[in-house]
């Protein structure tokens, strides 16, 4: 059970690790973080549109260094403006994807934590209170200063930085006090569940985004998405949609023109070589996508 968690939490990681930009310069590793996942990033000085998956765990996110306005919203609501330093942290555990964007100040590195609770460790300290795990849920948290949670935070991101002497005693302890913390401040514990909209695991959605990252250049094929899911077509598509907030194909899309952007910026290459290189025969027909998905054309978004 363990071994199926800690492969849950890692894939959750890394799915989210691959939409937001940003450097890695942090990762657990070894005995004492089987019930956990944890991440340091150095994050981007600003980011106009970050997609973040649907996660079934609660997601913590602290604000180890630096300061910026940080917004959100659900895929189709208005964006809320929270203003983040070092020491912040943000909670979720939603079942619907939303989108983020941030501006940090430039005088200081902005680095966050991630950390993943898994739901051994959540239902665990959950009944340690008398609490249905069943009946709970973490609230949504933005921009809040907590020195219950920086302390354990600390010591925590201490432990991350020396894999090789981690303490499972400690890190588990840390671990456990933070939940239960959590637990009494910051979640609704009458929370009366209804069923959640079909949803992809971790693992299937990291499977179907590395297989479309691979194959930008050749078209689209849901039933191969499909099938390396172990999954009929309709349900696949519907479950991705239900997770990222858009299609397969859409994201799909969005990602070539992503990588058309880059080879534009970044590379001499024509833009009929870079039409080619992304899956497009036709220059026109990559013109008029590029257009639709950014508002200008690449021999415009060249010269910005």
């Amino acid at each position: 059970m363990l071994h199926l968690q800690r492969s849950s939490l890692q894939a959750a990681s890394y799915a989210l690790e691959d939409r937001i930009p940003g450097r890695k310069i942090g990762q657990s590793q070894g005995d004492a973080w089987k019930e956990a996942e944890a991440q340091i990033f150095r994050r981007s000085q600003q980011e106009d549109e970050a997609l973040v998956p649907a996660v079934a765990e609660p997601l913590l996110v602290w604000v180890i260094s630096g300061n910026a306005r940080i917004e959100e919203r659900e895929l189709t609501g208005e964006w809320t403006k929270n203003e983040a330093r070092t020491g912040s942290f943000f909670l979720t555990q939603t079942d619907a994807p939303y989108l983020m964007r941030w501006q940090a100040r430039p005088e200081h590195p902005f680095e966050v934590l991630h950390l993943y609770l898994g739901l051994t460790l959540v239902n665990r300290a959950a009944r340690s209170l008398g609490l249905n795990p069943l009946r709970l849920r973490m609230h949504d948290i933005s921009g809040v200063q907590d020195t219950f949670i920086s302390g354990v935070l600390t010591g925590l991101t201490a432990e991350l930085q020396k894999p090789l002497l981690a303490s499972p005693l400690f890190v588990n302890g840390l671990l456990e006090s933070l939940t239960i913390h959590l637990l009494r401040n910051y979640a609704n514990i009458h929370v009366i569940r209804t069923p959640k909209p079909a949803q992809l695991p971790a693992w299937k959605l990291r499977k179907a985004l590395d297989h479309m990252e691979a194959h930008l250049a050749e078209p689209f094929d849901l039933d191969v998405l499909a099938a390396l899911c172990g999954m009929d077509r309709f349900h696949f598509s519907r479950s991705f949609h239900n997770t990222m907030g858009q299609s397969p194909s859409r994201w799909f899309v969005r990602r070539r023109v992503e990588h058309a952007k880059e080879l534009l910026c970044q590379s001499d290459q024509s833009i009929i070589e870079i039409a080619l290189t992304i899956g497009y025969e036709s220059p026109s027909h990559f013109a008029q996508v590029f257009r639709r998905e950014t508002g200008v054309s690449p021999r415009d978004y060249r010269k910005l």
